[in-house]
């Protein structure tokens, strides 16, 4: 029964250690996808920047009633307009938190 006991202790470290690669594995890939997201939003908030000031400058450069015909034409299609779609990294989060406990 000793060679068994020690068969089972094996076994026990080596899914120790597959589980520690695979927990470092996933975390390396959650933490490169969180600075891929990082730059996308500082893109998008560089590019959110530019388009303020641009509509800014346009509005002053705009009488009265050119604003409120261009509000009247877009009411209706701002509501219909499509969302981005959103990256899904719930589940990789939801992977990586199960493995760190």
């Amino acid at each position: 029964m000793h060679a068994s006991g020690a068969s089972v202790v094996a076994i026990d470290n080596k899914i120790e250690q597959a589980m520690d690669l695979v927990k470092s594995h996933l975390m390396y890939a959650v933490r490169e996808e969180v600075e891929v997201l990082k730059e996308q939003i500082k893109e998008l908030v560089e590019r959110n920047s530019l388009l303020e000031r641009e509509n800014a400058l346009l509005k002053s450069l705009s009488n009265s009633d050119q604003l409120s015909q261009l509000s009247s034409q877009q009411a209706p299609s701002s509501s219909s307009q499509a969302q981005p779609p959103q990256p899904n990294v719930s589940s990789a989060c939801t992977v990586t938190m199960m493995l760190v406990k």
